[in-house]
């Protein structure tokens, strides 16, 4: 039992995200199902097992779709939206992630860019990146990152349940998180990377774009898309690319009793 734990507290200690290619192999039918079957396993409320998932392995769907993170990602760094809906979560130096311990450190820029990283908020700033094309070269890499991933999962909510200003609305996005956590730890297990594919439901066309693709029904709600394949040994980072490993210490998010006591890591 001891062996056990200690290899899921593992797992679970190197939980990651990733921000680069996959391999272009196909993921076998064998470890989707693995994958879809540590979701299933999630707690629900009242077992009532709200999730709902599209496996995409078709080509042409997963490059229309690839295409529209391309597409969300050029338009949200030209208007500025993405740094304007993010900008709380960055970090630009390791003294500030240091203290922090949250956030995204943005620690890998193109050359250009570095001696307006403190102006990358202003009008200044974006301009700055227009000129240089940061947009285009953004939304390009974010196109060829989905484009280049051999499995798509999308996920969706069952809608008797889902709603939205009812507790069963909130059960539903609890449950729908525990999968996606079992789904993330089984993906490890299995030599793989998973990363939410997230631009495109920030630009409503986009997002209605893809649910006609999957055809999803009136009666499911379209959640997330996720990417998912195989890690090579080495991978090219980004363009622009981040760190986010950092973790607050326990007496900041943890507390004894009540409130007003934090709890210290021993």
């Amino acid at each position: 039992m001891m062996g056990v734990s200690m290899e899921l507290h593992d797992a679970i200690l190197r939980r990651r995200t990733t921000n680069g290619p996959f391999l272009p192999d196909s993921v076998r039918p064998e470890h989707q199902r693995r994958i879809i079957e540590a979701a299933s396993r999630a707690p629900s409320h009242f077992n009532s097992q709200p999730w709902r998932f599209v496996l995409i392995d078709d080509p042409d769907r997963i490059g229309r779709i690839a295409s529209l993170a391309g597409q969300s990602m050029t338009r949200l760094i030209e208007d500025g939206l993405f740094f304007e809906r993010y900008k709380r979560y960055f970090r630009f130096s390791r003294a500030e992630m240091d203290e922090r311990r949250d956030g995204i450190f943005i620690d890998h820029l193109p050359a250009p860019l570095r001696p307006f990283i403190q102006k990358v908020f202003s009008e200044t700033g974006l301009k700055v990146m227009r000129t240089l094309g940061v947009p285009e070269r953004l939304g390009k890499d974010n196109q060829e990152l989905v484009a280049g991933s051999p499995l798509l999962l999308a996920v969706m909510l069952d809608r008797e349940e889902y709603v939205p200003d009812k507790l069963s609305g909130f059960y539903s996005l609890f449950g729908m998180g525990a999968a996606m956590e079992n789904i993330w730890l089984t993906v490890g297990d299995l030599g793989m990377g998973i990363q939410f594919v997230s631009t495109p439901m920030e630009v409503p066309s986009c997002w209605q774009e893809i649910q006609n693709l999957l055809e999803v029904p009136p009666d499911l709600a379209l959640m997330a898309i996720y990417r998912l394949g195989y890690l090579p040994p080495e991978t090219r980072r980004p363009t622009i690319d981040w760190t986010s490993n950092e973790r607050k210490p326990y007496d900041r998010f943890v507390f004894r009793n009540t409130c007003r006591q934090p709890e210290p890591l021993a």
